[in-house]
Formats: structure tokens, sequence, C-alpha cells
């Protein structure tokens, strides 16, 4: 089984959410290895900015929020975010010795008695806490239709995507409404022989600032999503994408006139039920993301709507568990309020009995 440690709380996921949590503990008197463990599955520091295309630019990037206690000031932003995070990430946890155990991977977290069991395959950790950090990247989203295994061509993922050189002179379908979709039929289509640009909703452009009032109003619309138990929202489905001067060129090009959703995939494209067809000879499926809880199946943390019930970072069902990076705190500045918030409850709780 391997080493086996009894800790106040066990952090899973090293990202934005994590980091953040981790120091809020630290700052509440608890020590790193005896009061809390992070674990995480990468071989480095970074989370998932350590897999992001070479194209993605930390100035063409989402917001990257500042970590707490340690400002994120890249001399060079024009650099890949996925070398210029990781380098933060990586320093942050220098900084506040948060001493990330990794790599570590989670199989399974099961309630025995008052505590937690937390299964891996570097041993067991029994928590009387547990913060759950573990984002999105591994469990990529792809939707199936009719016709998938007969195309001839290529499909992949966002996750698979390592940038627009591998389109060159192919014919493209992108399927999906996010702000991922965009950026990379963006960056395809100045290379591509054709691009088409799939969606099932008619997508929304936002040409107003996305500022903190208009962010408490679209947090609050997810959180209370999660807060009943249903599954959270796509963030462009509450937020509608940013109408940058990049995408209006895009528009003014022709790249992004948006086609409904298919019927089916055909050996040579997709076709829709009218009859319409577009040859492909590459599927891009920016589909989006779904949250990686596997390892907390054997809680039932599930409520009836599919969701976990949550407040704020509070499961509803098991108080002992927090849920950062999820629903309403799935961006880099709501994981870090959601991260520390999560410490701040988990110490109070830790700190019952001997109030008690």
């Amino acid at each position: 089984m391997g080493v086996r440690s009894d800790v106040d709380v066990v952090v899973i996921g090293a990202g934005q959410a994590g980091l953040s949590a981790a120091y809020g503990l630290r700052r509440a008197g608890l020590a790193p290895g005896s009061g809390f463990v992070v674990l995480d599955s990468e071989d480095g520091p970074g989370g998932a900015w350590r897999h992001r295309w070479r194209t993605l630019r930390v100035d063409s990037a989402h917001r990257i929020a500042s970590l707490p206690g340690l400002p994120f000031e890249p001399a060079d932003r024009t650099r890949p975010a996925a070398e210029i995070v990781p380098a933060y990430f990586d320093a942050y946890e220098r900084v506040f010795d948060l001493q990330v155990r990794r790599p570590v991977r989670v199989g399974a977290v099961r309630s025995t008695g008052p505590d937690l069991q937390v299964e891996t395959d570097a041993g067991t950790w029994t928590t009387r806490a547990l913060i759950n950090a573990t984002g999105t990247w591994t469990r990529p989203f792809r939707p199936r239709y009719p016709g998938a295994e007969a195309f001839r061509g290529r499909q992949l993922h966002t996750f698979d995507y390592a940038g627009p050189e591998e389109f060159a002179g192919k014919r493209v379908v992108v399927v999906g409404g996010g702000t991922s979709a965009v950026q990379l039929l963006m960056e395809i289509a100045t290379v591509a022989g054709a691009t088409a640009w799939v969606t099932r909703r008619a997508p929304v452009f936002h040409d107003g600032p996305f500022d903190e009032e208009y962010g408490r109003g679209v947090v609050a619309r997810v959180e209370e999503r999660v807060r009943a138990g249903l599954p959270p929202q796509s963030v462009v489905s509450v937020t509608g994408l940013a109408l940058t001067p990049e995408v209006q060129a895009a528009q003014a090009a022709g790249v992004l006139n948006r086609l409904p959703m298919f019927e089916r995939i055909t050996p040579d494209g997709v076709a829709w039920a009218d009859g319409g067809s577009v040859a492909a000879d590459v599927i891009l499926w920016a589909t989006g993301w779904r949250a990686a809880l596997g390892h907390l199946t054997p809680l039932r943390l599930r409520a009836p709507g599919g969701g976990i019930a949550v407040d704020g970072t509070r499961v509803l069902s098991d108080p002992r568990i927090h849920l950062v990076g999820y629903g309403p705190s799935a961006s880099t500045i709501g994981a870090n309020r959601a991260g520390q918030a999560a410490a701040r409850e988990v110490v109070a709780l830790l700190r019952e009995p001997a109030a008690a």
C-alpha cells in the first residue's frame, strides 16, 4: 500500500485553486506535511497550464490572475503561457514552502467514520477535511454523433491541439461555441485550406467590459445552479464571447460565420438534415470539459440533478469536503477567492471540537 499518513487537511490538485487553498491553510498556521498536504498528479508545477498549446501566449490567454501573496508579473507577456505560468507556480510553491507531493494520483476518497481516507498510488492519507481542486483538464468532453466511426479524416479535441501548423492546407471543421473554439479557429484559418465553424447555439458576442460588476452577475447565476445540485454550465453560456479587435477582424474576413450543429458525420465530412454538407479532413472538437471528480464517487455526493450541491465551496451533503475550481470558481480569479474561502471554512471546522 505504501506510506500511510494522518493530516488535518488534504488538498488534491496544485493548480490555481489548489495553491490558493494551500496558501490559506499556511496563513492559518497549518504546517505543510503534518497539518496539510497537497497532492498533485502532474510531473511538475503548473497544473493544466503545462499542457496548453504553444501559440497561446500570456497576453492572449484568458486573464491570468496573481496568486495570493505573490504578484504575477512576467517580463515578457508574448512568451507561451505553457512556459510562463508553470514557472510562476513553481516560484510560488517555493516561496511559501508548500511542499507539493508529485506525481501522486488519487484513486478514491472514502469516508471512514469521522475521517476521510484518500487512496493514492503513493499510499493512503487519513484526513479530517478535503479540499478538492482537480479542475477539468483530464476530462475533455467529446460528444458522439452518428457516423463518427466511418469518418476517414482525423478527429481531435482541444486537449490534443499543439498548434496550427498541422492543419496547413486541410479542410477543418471546428465544433464548439467557447473562447477556445474561437481562438483556435482564428489560428487555423491562417493556414488551412478551408474552415467551417459549427455550434449548438448561436454565439453571443459581448462588447462591454468584463469588469467586476459583470463578473458578480455571472458568478451569481452559476452559484444558483450548483447550489441546486445541477451540473455547472459552461462559462461562455453565461458570459458570452469577448468582442475583441481580433474577433472583429475575423468576423469581417468571414472566418466566424457560424453554422448550426450538423446531424451526422459522413466518411468525408459532416452533413445536415436539410441535405447540406461540408467536406472535412479534420474535425476539431472544441467542446469543453467536465469536472474531474471520479475519485469522489465512493462518497456518493451527487444530487438527483446530476451535479454536486455546493454552497460557496462547501459540499452541502458533507461539510468536510470543499470543491474549488468548480462551478462559480472555475476561473483564475474565482479560483483564488474560492481557495482561500475553503481554507478559512476548513480551519473553522477543524477548530470545532476544541471549541466544544
